[in-house]
């Protein structure tokens, strides 16, 4: 059985390309968990460099902290409106089509939204 291979901030800032005090906002403001200590120094795992790379292409995307929070509070399976699901779904959408241009078959909206989920267990289409 293999333990995963803890690191240090300087190693999580390298391999995602974030600054390290930008990494200690994000935990003091949540985004991040804080994570365990190792003496006197941070230890992260590959759930940190996932969820942080996750944050860095959110906002890169134009995403704000808040709405990063609301998306990674529904990944974690939290109890979002429909109302705020579809909305954040729709804001993909226009941000895809930004970064991406259309789809040649006209498809990739609906499939996103149909993959957010509302406290109603319902899929949301972004239309």
């Amino acid at each position: 059985m293999a333990a995963t291979a803890a690191i240090q901030i300087g190693e999580l800032s390298r391999r995602t390309s974030c600054n390290i005090e930008t990494i200690r906002y994000y935990e003091r403001i949540g985004l991040l968990p804080v994570p365990p200590r190792r003496g006197r120094y941070r230890s992260y795992g590959r759930e940190d460099v996932a969820r942080l790379g996750f944050v860095r292409r959110a906002r890169e995307l134009g995403f704000t902290l808040d709405e990063v929070r609301a998306l990674l509070g529904l990944a974690a399976g939290g109890q979002a409106s429909c109302t705020e699901v579809r909305e954040l779904a729709r804001r993909i959408c226009r941000m895809c089509a930004r970064d991406r241009g259309p789809q040649a078959d006209g498809t990739g909206s609906g499939r996103l939204g149909a993959s957010l989920r509302c406290r109603s267990g319902s899929g949301l289409s972004a239309a």
